[in-house]
Order: structure tokens, then C-alpha cells, then sequence
């Protein structure tokens, strides 16, 4: 089933024969990148939109994963925050964001003689709240991972099976998504949101979250590691650390780390994907 669902997907790419992927450096998009490398070469483009609610940690993650397949990859920026559409985050922000994303790239792809301009949207992404998908569509950008099927279990499992070593590396949203929706979005609090996480990552857990809501720091992980992490982490060291950065108040939420889960207010008022 896996073999077939990625022989798939380098049948796509050979029939796009030059293709520029939005390579975020996630494990979805290097995946792609990693099968379009394997069928294109050259022909084949990696492009990393620099802005920032791209921790400068995960943009050297990019790097180092794109030179290890052997893509090209070049860095653009992008202006979101440039868009008070964006930073005044309404609950489609994400929209504004892949506009300005897709819009950069577009005519680059074009310039470059790239036909297509590809991303990591994978099936599960269309059954959540994901007004960005909508943006990219408009721009006629392809989801290769979503037209062939592949869920992100199935990303991981093909990402271990293709010998990717990071292909247990946690999900990484843009640090936009660490604000409830409405909070104005600015670069510091953007700063201080991903200096809290890469904080509690060099502390030994990667999967989790530091949501930001005014002053108050609500700190996200898996439920199996809330009581290790009370017990093993010297709290008032890590209270000191996260008021240094500029929050007053410091919290661990006790229903353990969810993706999405500042989408549930607003997916419990019947906004639906219109994509899915």
C-alpha cells in the first residue's frame, strides 16, 4: 500500500518534469522535496520562505536537511507581518500567510522555468481548520501528499523507510499558531514564544507547545510526560527564565499537549474546511 502510494508520487513529479517545492523544512515538505530530488535532480527547487515566525533553529533544520538529499534550496522572504490582515490573527490568518507565501513564490517559479510550485499538505491536513490551503489552491499550487493520499503516519513511515533520519522529528507550525486568535501578532512576541520552546527543547522534551496569551505563558506536553516533568524540572529556574523573556505568568496545562487545539473553539462553531 505504502509502496504504491509513493510510487505515486514520483509519477507526479515525473510528469511535472521541473518542479519548485515550499519547503518549510517540516517533515512534510521534506519528503516531498526528498522524492521530487530522487525523480527530478536538478530539476527540482527547494525554496524556504525566511520571516519572522520561522525560529532561526529550524531554518539551520532546513538547511542541513535539504543538503543531506542533495536539493537545491535557496531562501526568500516573505512580509506577513507586514499585513495587519495577518497580525491582527483572525481565525484565517493562516489564509494571509500562504497568500503572501504563494505570491512570492509564483513568480519565481515562473521566472525560473518551474511550472509547478509544490507543498507538503498531506490527507490529514484537509480535516482540519486550514484556511491556508484554500490561498494555495487559488494560486494553483499542488499538494502531491494530499492528491495521492498520504496521511502524516504515513509520511513518517515512508520518511524512516527512504532513510530520512529526521523522520520522527515533531510537527512545527509557524509560531503564529501559538496565539489565540484575535491577539495581535508581533516579531517580539513571536521571539519570545520560540526562545520559551527551544528553553524547554534543551531541556529534553520536543514535542510541545508554549501558547501565548497576553502575559501568560501556557506550556503544552504530551499528557505520559506532565508528571516526569513536574518532578524532574526545577520550575523555579524555568519560571525565571520565561519571565525573563517577558511573560508575568507561567502555566502547564494539565490536558497534556493536542495539536490544533486553538482551532476547537472555532471548529465547535461549524467552521468547516472547505476543502476537505
Amino acid at each position: 500500500m505504502l509502496t504504491d502510494k509513493l510510487n505515486q508520487l514520483k509519477t507526479i513529479f515525473a510528469e511535472m518534469e521541473r518542479a519548485l517545492i515550499a519547503y518549510s523544512g517540516g517533515i512534510d515538505s521534506t519528503l516531498v522535496a526528498k522524492v521530487a530530488y530522487d525523480v527530478l535532480g536538478d530539476r527540482a527547487l527547494a525554496v524556504t520562505a525566511v520571516s519572522p515566525s520561522l525560529l532561526p533553529e529550524e531554518l539551520e533544520d532546513a538547511k542541513i536537511q535539504a543538503a543531506t538529499i542533495g536539493i537545491p534550496h535557496e531562501l526568500v522572504n516573505t512580509h506577513e507581518m507586514d499585513n495587519p490582515n495577518y497580525t491582527s490573527n483572525p481565525i484565517n490568518r493562516c489564509y494571509f500567510c500562504k497568500s503572501e507565501l504563494h505570491d512570492t513564490l509564483k513568480p519565481l517559479a515562473l521566472k525560473r522555468g518551474y511550472p509547478y510550485v509544490v507543498d507538503g499538505v498531506n490527507a490529514d491536513d484537509l480535516q482540519d481548520y486550514r484556511p491556508g490551503i484554500q490561498a494555495a489552491k487559488e494560486r494553483s499550487a499542488r499538494s502531491p501528499l494530499a492528491e495521492v493520499g498520504i496521511t502524516k503516519l504515513e509520511v513518517r513511515q515512508l520518511s524512516q523507510a527512504l532513510g530520512l533520519s529526521w523522520w520522527d522529528k515533531p510537527a512545527q507550525p509557524c509560531l503564529s499558531s501559538r496565539f489565540p486568535y484575535g491577539e495581535e501578532i508581533t516579531i517580539e512576541k513571536l521571539q519570545r514564544v520560540g526562545r520559551a520552546e527551544i528553553y524547554l527543547r534543551n531541556l529534553g522534551y520536543h514535542n510541545l507547545r508554549v501558547r501565548s496569551q497576553k502575559d501568560t505563558a501556557r506550556i503544552e506536553l504530551p499528557p505520559e510526560k506532565i508528571k516526569e516533568f513536574v518532578a524532574t524540572t526545577d520550575l523555579d529556574k524555568l519560571v525565571a527564565k520565561l519571565q525573563k523573556l517577558g511573560f508575568i505568568y507561567v502555566t502547564l496545562d494539565l490536558e497534556g499537549y493536542r495539536s490544533g487545539k486553538l482551532n476547537q473553539d472555532i471548529l465547535g462553531k461549524d467552521v468547516v474546511n472547505t476543502l476537505s
